[in-house]
């Protein structure tokens, strides 16, 4: 009975700033226009590397999702450093995640986890940026001292030697971005409630009432600081790394696996390691990382978030410490800034919700079933 009303408590502290973080995402996702980011993401450099951190910080894509919408950048002229950069932001973090660290974690993680997020992003990206540099300068020089096929002489069009190729864009086709999307302000808010309600509710509903049920497990069978000993320094956060590789996890679905792992005594450091590292190093992503990139940016990847995620998790743990500063008492201080009726009602309605998308999703599964038997 402890144990269901903890989990209870739990979703009615999450539940007003998921729904929050919901509704903001749903309008992100409907008001920013795609062929924006493919625009200002493409070409080398530093700059774009920073734009990609900062566009994808926002996004409400988790793990899964911002696969597919990292290759389409990269299909779509986005250099490999600003690829990895949205790569790694996109999952990290979300206007959605951030919410909830909020009612969860407390205002100090809320602010600290998007920021070592883009930080953590910028310097993947820089760090693959570099390694294709370099592979691509590697390159160049085998093949001028290649065979006579690359010297300047002169070739038939479409040759493996010539150089300039020319594309050209169809008017209606996939390509054309400089179409501009005419949708109303009413279909664009339809479709911002259609999406934060559905498909955003879908991916993450599941994760996140096991992280929920896993946070109210600890909180009322797992002794406090009972990690006490063990869950801080830079070995703890060497085991939040090895943990989260295996996990397929988006960033608001972590919060509630890493608010059990405050409470059982882990630092705050390494519950910060294991929130950048869970959704950004996961099986799936590596494996389309070094599949599309390349081995050696697959390292540069690796090397990138993991090395910030630790630096960042030590200078947090070395801050709270040196400044005296409970991040549990700041928990408890601020998950009353909600009045109790509002959170009841907010929790029945995400409830509701939880239930109609999965309901939904159901009835799609059977429709098609249905339509491939009678075929």
């Amino acid at each position: 009975m402890e144990l269901l009303i903890n989990f209870w408590q739990l979703l009615g502290i999450a539940a007003p700033w998921l729904l929050l973080g919901f509704a903001i995402a749903g309008l992100i996702h409907a008001f920013m226009p795609e062929h924006l980011m493919s625009k200002y993401l493409g070409g080398d450099g530093f700059s774009s590397t920073v734009k990609a951190a900062f566009i994808g910080a926002p996004l409400p894509l988790c793990s899964c999702g911002v696969i597919p919408a990292a290759l389409g950048l990269r299909r779509s002229g986005a250099s490999k450093s600003a690829t990895v950069s949205f790569l790694v932001a996109t999952p990290e973090t979300g206007v959605d995640s951030v919410s909830v660290s909020y009612a969860l974690l407390g205002p100090v993680m809320a602010v600290v986890r998007p920021v070592a997020a883009i930080c953590s992003a910028i310097v993947a990206g820089v760090l693959v940026g570099r390694e294709d540099t370099r592979q691509r300068l590697n390159t160049a020089e085998r093949d001028a001292k290649s065979s006579a096929c690359c010297k300047p002489v002169e070739v038939e069009a479409g040759s493996c030697c010539t150089k300039q190729v020319e594309t050209t864009i169809v008017k209606d086709s996939c390509c054309n971005t400089a179409e501009t999307d005419r949708s109303s302000f009413t279909d664009k808010l339809m479709a911002a409630i259609h999406f934060s309600t559905g498909k955003l509710i879908i991916d993450t509903a599941q994760w996140l009432l096991m992280g929920l049920f896993f946070a109210a497990l600890v909180q009322t069978y797992v002794p406090t600081a009972f990690l006490a000993d063990y869950g801080d320094g830079i070995l703890a956060m060497t085991l939040m790394v090895l943990v989260s590789i295996p996990m397929y996890i988006c960033a608001t679905a972590s919060t509630p696996i890493a608010a059990g792992l405050l409470f059982a005594g882990v630092s705050p450091g390494a519950v910060l390691v294991f929130m950048l590292a869970g959704p950004a190093t996961n099986i799936a992503t590596l494996g389309v990382v070094g599949k599309e990139l390349g081995k050696r940016s697959l390292l540069a990847y690796l090397t990138g978030v993991i090395a910030t995620a630790i630096l960042f998790g030590v200078t947090l743990d070395f801050a709270l410490s040196y400044f005296s500063v409970n991040i549990l008492d700041g928990i408890e201080q601020h998950q009353h800034v909600v009045p109790e009726m509002v959170s009841l009602l907010m929790t029945w309605l995400l409830l509701v919700l939880i239930a109609r998308a999965f309901f939904n999703k159901a009835r799609g599964r059977l429709a098609f079933y249905k339509e491939e038997k009678s075929r």
